[in-house]
């Protein structure tokens, strides 16, 4: 077991590697001048050649990525005045002079526009990405389970084609273009009815009372965010359930006299549930990774609304860094699913 968490841990290592290269080498092609961006366009020559040596863009790319590297491994060598000014670390002892090793959280630098440590920027935004990311898989897998039962019950019925076509739909409409729609439909033209908006956080500040939960602003973009995983639970449990109906346990059952509600959802949905379980975990990862133009759509204050901003006002430390914090979320969800496979079922540790 610890073998293959091993291997897996190495795997996602290498993974967040070839992001980090390829994350830098795009932002690094840029024209853009980082120096100026945090400056300004009226910033004197002597500043501007401070700020390039304090980023390292003296020095050469290759040099420029092992300086980039060292920020972001969580064990590095810095110079004492970095460990007290800009790292959440502990200096472990001294490798020759002011520099010494390091045991930290991985530095992502400063947003050039607040000038406020990017990890902080990501960890504010986290929560909101969270909560977006729960609610719309907690939506779409009780919906998408309830339908594909339904669709599963009634097969080739009306029911069935009409549940099928709509997940074939919630399959091919892109998020952008359906939180569009949902935010003109729902939050505009019916907002009187609805009671809902086109934007909005999980707080709304007032000015009196400070923040306040509204989590009406919270449905529109979670059922944006959850029609795919949706439409995909909807096939993936019809299918399953399909195949399940048609085992003899569940003719032997029927022959037994026992209620159709109990054969469904006892003994038939219950071994239906694998491939609906591996979906939704591997799903869940994805929502966290793809809610960056929902987020933007609704002004719904989480990482892919940051990350879009910062893109706006070529902000990119607080970019690449988003960029390399959600790999290392998808990365870390997918190791935790492997290791729970391989506890549940050890031949699929075996077979690696």
């Amino acid at each position: 077991m610890l073998r293959y968490f091993l291997r897996k841990l190495g795997y996602g290592v290498l993974v967040l590697l070839g992001v980090v290269i390829v994350v830098f080498l795009l932002f690094n092609v840029l024209p853009a001048d980082p120096a100026r961006l945090t400056l300004g366009q009226r910033a004197d020559v002597t500043s501007l050649e401070n700020v390039r040596k304090e980023l390292h863009l003296d020095k050469s790319k290759a040099a420029q990525f092992f300086y980039y590297l060292n920020d972001l491994s969580p064990i590095g060598i810095h110079s004492r005045e970095e460990l007290q000014s800009s790292l959440n670390g502990l200096a472990l002892f001294s490798v020759g002079g002011e520099k010494v090793l390091v045991i930290k959280t991985p530095y992502l630098r400063r947003s050039y526009q607040g000038k406020k440590d990017v990890w902080e920027i990501l960890t504010e935004a986290l929560p909101g990405t969270l909560v977006l990311a729960l609610a719309a898989m907690i939506f779409a897998t009780i919906v998408g389970i309830a339908l594909g039962i339904l669709s599963a019950v009634k097969q080739n019925t009306w029911m069935d084609t009409s549940a099928v076509f709509a997940s074939v739909i919630g399959i091919s409409a892109p998020s952008f273009f359906t939180g569009i729609v949902l935010a003109y439909l729902f939050g505009f033209v019916l907002s009187d009815y609805t009671g809902l908006h086109m934007t909005g956080s999980l707080f709304d500040i007032d000015p009196f009372e400070g923040r306040i939960l509204n989590l009406r602003n919270l449905i529109l973009p979670a059922i944006t965010l959850g029609i795919r995983p949706l439409a995909i639970i909807v096939q993936l449990t019809r299918s399953a359930m399909l195949d399940v109906l048609g085992q003899d346990y569940i003719r032997t059952a029927y022959a037994k006299g026992l209620s159709r509600p109990v054969i469904l959802y006892k003994h038939a949905l219950r071994n239906a549930l694998n491939p609906v379980i591996t979906a939704i975990t591997g799903w869940f990862a994805e929502l966290l990774a793809g809610a960056f133009f929902v987020e933007y759509i609704f002004g719904w204050k989480g990482i892919g609304k940051v990350t879009v901003d910062a893109l706006e006002k070529f902000d990119f430390p607080v970019v690449m860094g988003a960029v390399l914090f959600t790999a290392g979320i998808f990365v870390l969800i997918n190791l935790l699913a492997d290791v729970l496979y391989s506890i549940v079922d050890p031949r699929i540790r075996l077979s690696n």
